[in-house]
């Protein structure tokens, strides 16, 4: 089908709702103009090299290069090459000038032989990540610290401490508020020692195995010789043992190195840089659509089949899928294309989200998507819960009863995969939206099967109000927005966590 034809059939006459409008924020309906940046390695500005050379001309005494190349990150290969350039970059200056016509640049070795190579590149520095993650702790306090602070969430878990003590004992109090008992009573026996007179400070006793200051000065001094400027402390290690030296262990090396600041990582490494995450969010179906491809086993060993499966977040509805025997752009165009269709989606009001597979980013599906005004979002990589929605649904799929170990065609394959959408779209009832089926989510009827839930309920409750404890049972509350990392919400802005319930 052509993309013209496909993008005719999308378009309608439609206002936009509250709804849309609140979802156009999270929605762009134009693709993202960010480009994302590859993996470079380090380069030395013009500037950096002059100050290097300046400062390592100015070195006169022994073991100065040394703690130079360490405290830059670099070899004295490096610094040898920009000394030659250096040199020959004078020389060609004194050249005097020919006179008459200048060559044509395009037309020198340089543009005939490619690009040339650089040869002092070195390693960028760590991009720190962006996201933070709270880890919770073994021991108490972690809510009140996570949400005001250490000493503000102490003090609050303290004040409530002290107020429940008094009414129902201390030992119950602690066990309510996750303190450890033993924590109290020694905070007790400080409390009660303040009066004392303060001890004096006394001086810290040099450890009896470290080295002295003149096996440090000696161990500095061979670590920054010409010898091994170049060299790792395991290197250095190892040469002096099998001369019969021993000045100090390799982890005394990194740490006279890191003390002085000359312990930096030299090898030409690349840096990737830091993936944002994404950040979806769908307050009603056909907004944001997800999908991925899973492999199905062969009737025998390394043979398999490509199952492609496209669901929408919000509803968990299988808007499209296929089974073929590879993987390829073409197919994950056809299918993407042939969806929109069915589902008549209007230009600019869809995000479709994938990992960072071959396919998931081939020319032919990002064309696509442009021509039919799709915006697309990836998955950072190496991190499996961008995409969960996806990987959830395989999971059901490939963990019912009647899942077989192997299929023995792809007629077999299809056939199983037909039985199990019409069950997982129509019959079964998802935990995540209420316990609806999917197609009912999907095309609105759920209001209705809420109203009618709780009517039956509500019967039950009048019938016998006792079982129920005087309290009338609420079916299980349908979806209302559902995201793909929800941003992380600023801890001084929340509520105390241990007020709630």
């Amino acid at each position: 089908m052509a993309v013209s034809q496909v993008k005719a059939s999308m378009k309608r006459d439609h206002l936009p709702t509250a709804t849309e409008e609140v979802a156009a924020v999270a929605l762009p309906s134009t693709p993202n103009p960010e480009v994302a940046a590859t993996a470079k390695r380090r380069q030395f500005s013009p500037s950096e090299r002059h100050r290097i050379l300046a400062a390592a001309d100015r070195c006169s005494k022994a073991g100065e290069i040394g703690a130079l190349l360490r405290r830059e990150g670099i070899y004295s290969s490096q610094l040898a090459a920009w000394r030659k350039r250096r040199v020959a970059t004078e020389h060609a200056a004194l050249v005097p000038l020919k006179r008459g016509r200048k060559a044509d640049p395009g037309s020198g070795p340089s543009a005939a032989g490619g690009r040339a190579h650089s040869t002092d590149r070195g390693t960028a520095p760590q991009a720190r990540p962006s996201p933070y993650h709270y880890r919770c702790p073994k021991k108490t306090l972690y809510l009140a610290r996570a949400a005001h602070g250490r000493g503000a969430g102490e003090q609050i878990v303290m004040e409530a401490l002290n107020s429940l003590a008094p009414e129902i004992g201390l030992a119950p109090a602690c066990a309510v508020l996750r303190i450890n008992r033993a924590r109290i009573y020694r905070q007790d026996a400080r409390r009660r020692c303040l009066l004392r007179a303060p001890l004096a400070p006394t001086a810290r006793r040099a450890a009896p195995l470290a080295l002295s200051t003149c096996e440090r000065e000696v161990l500095l001094e061979v670590l920054y010789s010409e010898r091994f400027a170049d060299c790792a402390p395991r290197t250095i290690y190892a040469q002096l043992l099998d001369e019969g030296r021993y000045l100090g262990s390799v982890r005394t090396m990194y740490r006279l190195l890191d003390e002085q600041g000359h312990s930096r990582e030299r090898r030409n490494q690349r840096v990737h840089p830091a993936y944002a995450k994404p950040e979806l969010l769908a307050v009603k179906p056909k907004e944001v659509w997800s999908w991925d491809i899973t492999k199905l086993k062969g009737p025998v060993k390394c043979a398999c089949y490509h199952l492609y499966v496209i669901l929408d977040i919000f509803s968990r509805y299988v808007v499209g899928w296929m089974i073929a025997l590879r993987e390829a752009a073409d197919l994950a165009e056809q299918l993407i294309a042939d969806t929109l269709t069915k589902q008549d989606i209007a230009p600019g009001t869809l995000t479709l989200h994938a990992d960072r597979g071959t396919s998931m980013r081939s020319k032919p599906v990002a064309a696509l998507l442009i021509d039919l005004e799709v915006a697309k979002t990836h998955s950072r990589p190496h991190v499996s819960d961008d995409n969960p929605y996806s990987e959830a649904q395989f999971k059901t799929l490939k963990y019912r009863p009647e899942f077989p170990e192997r299929f023995a065609s792809i007629e077999h394959a299809r056939a199983h995969c037909q039985q199990f959408f019409q069950w997982y779209n129509h019959t079964h009832c998802h935990s995540g939206i209420g316990l609806m089926t999917p197609h009912s989510v999907h095309y609105g009827q759920a209001q209705a099967l809420f109203e009618q839930r709780a009517q039956t309920l509500n019967e039950a409750f009048l019938i016998n109000p006792k079982r129920f404890k005087g309290r009338v049972p609420q079916p299980p509350r349908l979806p209302t927005a559902v995201w793909i990392n929800p941003p992380q919400q600023d801890p001084s802005s929340q509520k105390n966590p241990l007020l709630r319930h």
